[in-house]
């Protein structure tokens, strides 16, 4: 177990109000019995890197959200392999050399995947061209999928995932958002903007998309959520990609490393969950 000075810890963005990242990090540390203080706070992209300077020796690292992935990953002195592919860092931890940046994004979305089932896809649909919809990229070819068709209001926004492919060994066809040709897909993962309404296009989307998981959790059921509900489909939102993400995060701001488990990570897990859903 991690001992030592560094025991502050928060998550920033703009807006911050709405998150819930301190109350699943504050059950995960109350379970290891570390006493550690989890905040948040309001940072935008332009003071980004002077409020990184302004911290000491007490924190431990940060939790990042919009709009300050990239600006995260700029400042890194190494990123691990999902940050290096996306070029975003949720996960700063503050090490001896400089910050080192993690997307844990990825992998909480793959751990969602597997938690509805999705396992070993064939194709899977991503729905949108930002952040979030480059890892979402990855974590559909974590999961296994060959074939991953993302779908973009302006599809020349979409083409640095396209070029994603070679370097994820899978195929990536960009497309209009609303192009009439529609295969069939085993998952389907929306990365648009909450509220996005698609009109007649979701409903096309739904009848052959398979499961949807909108990286949306608040306004739930969003319009597609909505959609799928109409075709008789499953739609999941985005609260166990949340889950999953901040457990990947204790895992590097306690263990340094996002592949190692931690001790009694099944009730820092149940911790998690409980809190996630609470008042």
């Amino acid at each position: 177990m991690l001992t030592g000075p560094r025991r502050r810890l928060a998550v920033w963005g703009d807006p911050i109000a709405h998150s819930r990242s301190p109350r699943l990090h504050a059950a995960a540390y109350g379970t290891l019995g570390l006493d550690w203080d989890y905040g948040r706070r309001r940072v935008g992209e332009a003071n980004f890197a002077s409020a990184v300077e302004e911290l000491d020796a007490a924190w431990r690292g940060l939790s990042l959200t919009m709009p300050l992935k990239h600006a995260a990953a700029r400042a890194a002195v190494s990123l691990d392999d999902d940050a290096r592919l996306t070029g975003a860092v949720n996960t700063f931890l503050l090490a001896e050399g400089g910050p080192r940046g993690f997307n844990t994004d990825v992998g909480g979305l793959a751990r969602a995947l597997d938690e509805i089932g999705v396992r070993e896809p064939g194709a899977i649909r991503v729905l949108g061209a930002g952040a979030t919809a480059t890892s979402a990229v990855v974590a559909a070819a974590r999961t296994g999928a060959g074939l991953i068709e993302v779908r973009a209001r302006r599809p020349e926004a979409a083409a640095p995932l396209g070029a994603l492919a070679d370097p994820l060994g899978v195929v990536v066809r960009v497309v209009a958002l609303d192009d009439p040709e529609l295969s069939p897909v085993d998952a389907t993962i929306a990365a648009l903007p909450g509220g996005t309404d698609l009109g007649g296009v979701a409903d096309d989307l739904a009848s052959v998309s398979g499961p949807l998981v909108d990286v949306v959790y608040g306004g739930w059921p969003t319009p597609l959520a909505q959609a799928w509900a109409r075709a008789g489909g499953e739609a999941h939102d985005g609260l166990a990609m949340l889950l999953h993400q901040a457990l990947l995060q204790v895992r590097v701001f306690v263990g340094e490393d996002p592949e190692i488990a931690l001790e009694r990570e099944t009730e820092v897990l149940a911790a998690m969950r409980t809190a996630l859903v609470g008042d």
